[in-house]
């Protein structure tokens, strides 16, 4: 059974901070993929698509066709949920599941996983940086004013305004 805890709390300016909590009574209970979708706090159809991905075992379902997962689900679920706002791509929350139900696999394989997202997100913000300086640069140089033809924005770009010569 899936139970509801609703909090209200009262906050400065007169406001109520709402807060919905869902847990299961049981363990080994089946839950349906909706109850699953609301604990979780992923769509319906996302957990289809991990189940298609091969990141969720694809569930037994009842005699009216509808899934019937287990309530251990939901922790398998928050962690691809929680993988993936780490950056994790699919591709690697798989790797890290195979990793975490391999016997004797030590911690290390996760730890350099890791360090490569890392590595990873360091060079992606190298990048967005350097983009940034660019465009900060033909910003100062932009007067605001004036033919597009002569725009410093457009001009790199290469692109043709309609309507003005070359």
């Amino acid at each position: 059974m899936v139970f509801y805890r609703l909090t209200l709390k009262y906050t400065s300016g007169c406001r109520v901070e709402v807060r919905v909590e869902f847990f299961s009574s049981n363990r080994g209970q089946i839950v349906k993929i909706g109850e699953v979708a609301c604990q979780v706090g992923l769509t319906v159809e996302t957990i289809r698509y991990y189940e298609k991905q091969g990141l969720i075992v694809t569930p037994e379902r009842n005699a009216s066709g509808y899934r019937q997962y287990s309530a251990d689900i939901i922790q398998h679920l928050s962690f691809i949920k929680q993988a993936k706002k780490l950056g994790f791509s699919l591709k690697e929350i798989k790797e890290l599941l195979v990793i975490r139900d391999t016997p004797g696999v030590s911690c290390k394989e996760v730890r350099e996983q890791a360090r490569e997202k890392i590595a990873g997100i360091r060079r992606k913000i190298a990048d967005l940086q350097k983009i940034e300086n660019d465009l900060m640069a033909l910003v100062s140089r932009c007067p605001g004013q004036g033919p597009l033809k002569k725009c410093p924005i457009i001009g790199p770009m290469g692109i043709p305004v309609p309507g003005e010569e070359k």
